[in-house]
């Protein structure tokens, strides 16, 4: 919506943030949303809205990926009614020793994870129409990983929600899958224009793509 001076303005459904510009490359600068740090009140509201956007798909249990996602789901599923959800783990955990894993990178991560599904929670998901929920949408890569990890254990992805979207990447890496999304807001990327000052880039057509980007930020080649 509105770029100042180090940081970006943009709404989320009903409700602003202004969030830090936060270089990943000489070429690149993303806007970061933290959403484990913007409170219970922004979460619960956003959550209420979002999960609006969900209903219709008439989802029967909720999947997101930690860390950040997990604040998202858990508003999202108390105003579904629910009171179960799923949550895809990236770091090991001793309960996650037989997990079932699926490769992900995400724009913030430069190496490459695995996402971590608990063999505990299969009867929650398998035939079940799952809602999957995270809350950036950047690369696309975390959700893909989960919308096949889902499909690999026998659960049906029927929509997947986020409170903003970022760029346009996430659209080819989806593919079809990305008529799956519902967003509160969008992002874009940041470009240095001919004058030095950042311009946005909402197509993600000029320099770095955010995963060349991230692994240049790591000194990766």
């Amino acid at each position: 919506m509105t770029v100042r001076h180090g940081t970006y303005r943009v709404a989320v459904g009903s409700q602003e943030l202004e969030i830090p510009l936060v270089p990943l490359a000489e070429d690149l600068t993303i806007a970061l949303l933290i959403s484990v740090d913007l409170g219970v009140a922004f979460a619960q509201r956003a959550g209420g809205e979002l999960a609006a956007k969900l209903s219709p798909y008439e989802p029967e249990i909720v999947v997101s990926v930690a860390t950040m996602g997990i604040p998202i789901a858990i508003e999202v599923t108390r105003a579904l009614g629910f009171d179960d959800y799923v949550i895809l783990h990236k770091t090991p955990k001793i309960h996650l020793a037989d997990a079932i894993a699926e490769p992900v990178r995400s724009i913030t991560t430069a190496s490459a994870q695995r996402l971590l599904f608990d063999r505990a929670r299969l009867a929650s998901v398998a035939g079940h129409r799952v809602a999957v929920v995270d809350d950036v949408i950047s690369t696309g890569g975390s959700t893909k990983a989960a919308l096949n990890l889902m499909r690999r254990v026998g659960a049906e992805p029927v929509v997947v929600g986020t409170l903003v979207t970022e760029g346009a990447q996430w659209r080819s890496n989806l593919g079809d899958d990305a008529a799956l999304v519902q967003a509160l807001g969008s992002i874009p990327l940041f470009r240095h224009g001919p004058a030095g000052s950042l311009v946005e880039d909402w197509e993600g057509l000029g320099g770095s793509t955010p995963a060349q980007a991230a692994s240049s930020a790591a000194g990766e080649v």
